[in-house]
């Protein structure tokens, strides 16, 4: 079964083009988003994910949800305002029902429950990471980023923009503490 993401010119740097099989679901996903121009995912063209930087300080679950969904990080922001999330709500950096949320806006499955990090091998091909968890008045926080097992080997998206490279792949210093699955709905 084939599935697409919609993919903006902004996030991958260029349009892509040649795409010649029409799906409805991911046209009517893309109207949907206020975007006609349909893109595929790497299955059908070869090009891989991207990570997307957060444009403010506490930005990362949007941020995430936008490299997932292959959107900007200002149309992610743009659907989750829509939706009442905001990024200074300290509860989508300590809970995880607002970023479930925005996940199924874009059309992506978030498992049902947090599943905790034993080894980078143990991971699925793409999920959420809960990294630099730690308990502040007794609640939890933590930073969001993206595991990707894409065509050359896993990599993390990590949103922060004080980051030379957004792409990583130092996982002896990335400490996750929990992952949630995702996958196309």
């Amino acid at each position: 079964m084939l599935t697409c993401e919609p993919i903006t010119g902004e996030v991958m740097g260029d349009t892509l083009t040649g795409a010649t099989i029409f799906l409805t679901r991911c046209h009517d996903m893309a109207k949907m988003h206020g975007r006609s121009n349909i893109q595929w995912t790497n299955v059908e063209t070869r090009v891989v994910m991207k990570p997307v930087v957060q444009l403010e300080r506490t930005g990362c679950g949007i941020a995430s949800v936008a490299a997932l969904a292959g959107v900007s990080y200002r149309e992610a922001r743009r659907v989750a305002n829509r939706l009442g999330i905001f990024s200074g709500d300290p509860t989508l950096w300590s809970e995880t029902h607002h970023v479930r949320r925005l996940l199924t806006q874009f059309g992506i499955r978030p498992a049902s429950t947090e599943v905790p990090f034993t080894s980078w091998e143990a991971l699925p091909d793409r999920a959420l990471l809960a990294v630099k968890w730690h308990r502040e008045r007794d609640c939890a926080f933590w930073h969001w980023v993206v595991f990707w097992r894409g065509p050359h080997g896993p990599v993390v998206f990590d949103s922060k923009r004080a980051l030379r490279r957004h792409v990583r792949t130092d996982f002896g210093r990335i400490k996750p503490k929990w992952f949630i699955s995702v996958s196309q709905i």
